[in-house]
């Protein structure tokens, strides 16, 4: 009967290791895509399931700051972001995001690999298609030139180059790796408590199935007995 609870414990004593890739995803949105994207449905306190310590959190929370109602005089004020706020936007608003954007919205970065039509691949393809304009050719003024795309071209410029991210695992951050990893981290945002929820789904069945084993000997028991008393 130990070995189940012992395989329970192995599972919640877990921790991500240092390498993941959807540590690596994370290190790139911070580094890159956080400039213009946002994560409203992800909470700083969520990376914790991506093996982040509660220093780290809060460290991350405290470098941004937060609508906090109104000073005395009616004047927004702010303050450094708790672990239990969500991440959010970098814009103060969406107005603000268009304007930055030559009127375009850059998309929320929590559920894109649920509403982007391909899903994550389709994601990662669009950050690797990235190439030079044939001679001759001719963009849409503030677009760039995409083969993933239907009419070769895209709002946004290409976010990603090779060695522009310092991987703290010491991976090589090229374009298709870098491309991989956002991925990776897209698929986790859109389920940020998958990981957990797995887990005690395993407990659960692991605390049943003992339990299981338990009554089907203590039933065993106890008509052995009433067989031998009558």
């Amino acid at each position: 009967m130990k070995y189940p609870f012992l395989v329970l414990l192995a599972l919640f004593s877990f921790k991500a290791g240092a390498s993941t890739p959807e540590q690596r995803g994370l290190q790139v949105f911070r580094q890159v895509c956080s400039s213009c994207h946002s994560l409203n449905y992800v909470a700083y306190s969520d990376l914790s399931d991506l093996g982040l310590s509660v220093v780290a959190i809060k460290d991350y929370a405290s470098q941004h700051q937060v609508a906090d109602g109104l000073d005395d005089d009616g004047d927004p004020k702010t303050r450094p972001a708790h672990p239990s706020d969500r991440i959010g936007s970098p814009y103060p608003s969406e107005n603000l995001a268009r304007l930055a954007n030559h009127g375009g919205l850059p998309p929320d970065f929590s559920r894109l690999s649920l509403t982007q039509q391909g899903g994550t691949a389709r994601i990662i393809q669009i950050l690797q298609s990235y190439a030079s304009a044939p001679e001759g050719t001719v963009l849409p003024k503030g677009s760039y030139y995409n083969l993933a795309m239907k009419h070769r071209h895209i709002a946004m410029p290409q976010p990603l180059h090779d060695g522009q991210v310092q991987y703290s695992d010491g991976t090589s951050s090229t374009i298709p790796q870098m491309s991989q990893d956002v991925g990776a981290f897209l698929e986790w945002a859109a389920h940020p408590h998958l990981h957990t929820r797995r887990k005690v789904g395993i407990f659960t069945l692991l605390y049943l199935i003992a339990m299981s084993i338990l009554v089907f000997f203590l039933k065993k028991r106890i008509w052995k007995r009433l067989r031998i008393s009558l």
